[in-house]
């Protein structure tokens, strides 16, 4: 691991952890795989399934944000991450392997082993259970017509006639 890298990861973060650590592997282990390099639109696409710091690793070291649409979250507190590649269609999922736990180390000491230890012996790569997602669409806005706010057209329901954004749109769940 470069250090230099790393310290500019840790700036774009704000602090030093395990966490950023684990999304840097997750980086060098989808380039070994997959080839990818930093994304500077929608070239690879990062499918996470966690919201923790590791996150920011993959936004710094593989250039995927939402704001591009190419980090998309799927939260499932899992540290796995699908990784996309659009001009091949090629994928694979990353899952942090369960042997890798901190045990009893104290936390820099796991740090500095996550950034020294081989990305192939920290996750299990699996095939996505998913598709590519779609490139981003830009969709046009409809005011609802409660609050009066302007939301993305896929984001308005309809209720008793009325478009609703989903903040005053009471969802039906029938306690599923």
């Amino acid at each position: 691991m470069d250090m230099t890298e790393w310290e500019r990861c840790v700036a774009f973060h704000g602090h030093e952890c395990p966490g950023l650590a684990i999304g840097i592997k997750v980086c060098q282990a989808a380039q070994k795989h997959l080839g990818i390099g930093f994304s500077a639109d929608e070239q690879v696409v990062c499918v996470t399934e966690n919201d923790a710091c590791c996150v920011d690793g993959i936004q710094f070291i593989a250039g995927c944000s939402v704001g591009k649409g190419n980090l998309i979250f799927r939260n499932r507190g899992k540290m796995a991450f699908t990784f996309f590649r659009r001009d091949t269609g090629q994928g694979a999922r990353f899952v942090l392997k369960s042997s890798v736990s901190r045990g009893d180390m104290e936390r820099p000491a796991y740090q500095r082993a996550l950034l020294e230890i081989d990305p192939d012996e920290l996750f299990d790569v699996k095939e996505p259970p998913f598709a590519l997602p779609e490139t981003a669409r830009l969709f046009p806005g409809v005011i609802c017509e409660q609050c009066g706010e302007t939301t993305a057209e896929p984001m308005i329901r309809l209720k008793e006639g009325r478009r609703l954004c989903l903040d005053c749109c009471e969802g039906y769940t029938r306690g599923w």
